[in-house]
This record gives structure tokens, sequence and C-alpha cells, in this order.
């Protein structure tokens, strides 16, 4: 959850940042700024903790150091995309597919108990997934579609 705290940092700092110094309010922008760098924060994770994140994989995916670096940049290219207006929907289109496959990739974590931060089996279990990723799967998920596509 300190990553929804950066978010939502993230997009008051903007807010007010741009009410200050443009004398308007941009919900729209502050919205996507928000989440876009709450995805530079997990996208740099992915490279800080890649050996924990593999491990997230189902075993059915190969090369899983590959996927994920490849989608720590994919969130990076995302975060930038959710701030360019003319590709913003498309963005927040496929980050909403990203935050759903992500998903599953936590739900075979939470089942193998993987801690991603020590690469070890001594995570939390099914009662995080529940208590704490599926409620910021869900707000990820409804801010994307409210910031990059509804208000579009």
């Amino acid at each position: 959850m300190k990553l929804l705290v950066i978010m939502f940092t993230g997009f008051a700092l903007s807010l007010v940042g741009i009410r200050i110094f443009q004398g308007e309010w941009n919900v729209l922008f502050s919205g996507n700024f928000g989440m876009a760098v709450f995805l530079f924060f997990t996208g740099a994770a992915h490279f800080r903790y890649q050996k924990g994140m593999a491990m997230m994989i189902p075993d059915c995916i190969p090369a899983k150091v590959f996927w994920v670096y490849a989608t720590g940049l994919m969130e990076m290219a995302a975060g930038i995309g959710l701030l360019i207006p003319s590709v913003r929907e498309l963005t927040a289109i496929l980050l909403i597919v990203f935050f759903v496959l992500v998903f599953i990739a936590n739900i075979n974590s939470s089942a193998k108990r993987i801690n991603l931060f020590k690469a070890d089996y001594t995570g939390p279990g099914m009662n995080y997934l529940y208590r704490e990723r599926l409620p910021m799967q869900l707000i990820l998920i409804a801010w994307t579609w409210y910031f990059g596509i509804y208000l579009h």
C-alpha cells in the first residue's frame, strides 16, 4: 500500500503545483501523473528485485528474468504514455490489461508464499492477496480507467 501513497502524493503535488504555477486545476494531467509516478517506482523495482519477481511468474512461462525486465520497462513506458494526450487512451487500455495479468502472477505468488523482496518462500500467502493485493489492483484499474479513458 506504500505505492498507493506514492501515487496519491504524486497526484496531489502535481495538482497543487499546476494550480500554483498555471493558475488552474488540471485533474486529468495530475491523475495521470500520479499513476506515472507509481509506474516508475514499480518499474524500477523490477530491476532491484528481479529474482523474487521471476519467482512470481507461472512455471509454464520461459525466460522469466527477461519478462521481469521487459515488464519493468513497459511499466515505465506506460507512465510516459499516460502523460501524452495522443496515446493516453490506448496506453490506459493496455495498462488495464496489464494489471489483470499482473494479478494472475500475484495469485501464483501468494499461493506459493513467495517473498519477492527476499526471493524465497516466506511470503504472507493468500491473506495478503485478498487483504491488500486485490483491493490495490482494483484501485489501480479504476484510477487508470477514470483518468486515462473516462476523463480523456
